[in-house]
């Protein structure tokens, strides 16, 4: 009885020649128009390196275009955000800023307000711990954007979740921690007035 010689074993592919997804590609989008808004690379260049990322079928195509750019920071990795209301109020947002993955609220004397109607975040979950004491937490989050507040207490304020569930797809889920104290927490979508100034200035900072 003849054996027959063992198969070749498959040759592992290079990580460059690994074909690229979807993400990869707006991840090499995303890094790109940073770089343009930090003056890094021109428009004309944005441009041109926006129009190889969207074409690039390889993780070598799209490393060749952010070879000379910084790495991206995954907000992920970002330091907890604190918020403290003291006795004038604090607040972040509605411009655009960079979300970390924790947020810790204190009302204090003064609220403390967090909008997130304009801001732009990848994070599957935003963890907000929020703690009302005297005046309250207020949050605003984005129509499409849902909150889970079965971890808060609300103390004697009060806790108001005036959301709705459906959430969209790819958006942040809000999950809530604290106690809303004396002053309460709301957590809600954005009202008539703050609707308004969204459709008016829909790309304000």
């Amino acid at each position: 009885m003849t054996t027959q010689p063992p198969e070749p074993s498959p040759r592992p592919v290079p990580s460059g020649e690994l074909r690229a997804s979807h993400d990869d590609r707006e991840a090499v989008v995303e890094q790109l128009r940073d770089a343009a808004a930090e003056g890094r690379i021109d428009f004309d260049e944005l441009d041109t390196r926006l129009e190889q990322a969207l074409t690039s079928k390889t993780h070598a195509e799209l490393a060749v275009l952010t070879a000379d750019l910084p790495p991206l920071r995954s907000a992920a990795s970002l330091p907890p955000l604190v918020l403290k209301g003291g006795m004038h109020g604090a607040s972040r947002g509605p411009g655009r800023w960079e979300v970390p993955g924790h947020v810790i609220a204190h009302g204090g004397m003064g609220g403390v307000k967090l909008d997130f109607t304009r801001v732009e975040c990848r994070l599957a979950e935003i963890a907000v711990e929020a703690y009302g004491e005297t005046s309250g937490v207020t949050i605003v989050i984005p129509d499409g954007w849902a909150a889970d507040t079965n971890g808060m207490d609300p103390g004697v304020g009060g806790l108001k979740d005036k959301t709705t569930p459906a959430r969209l797809p790819g958006t942040p889920l809000i999950r809530l921690t604290g106690s809303g104290g004396m002053g309460g927490l709301v957590i809600r979508h954005p009202n008539r007035r703050e609707q308004r100034k969204l459709d008016n200035n829909p790309t304000q900072d």
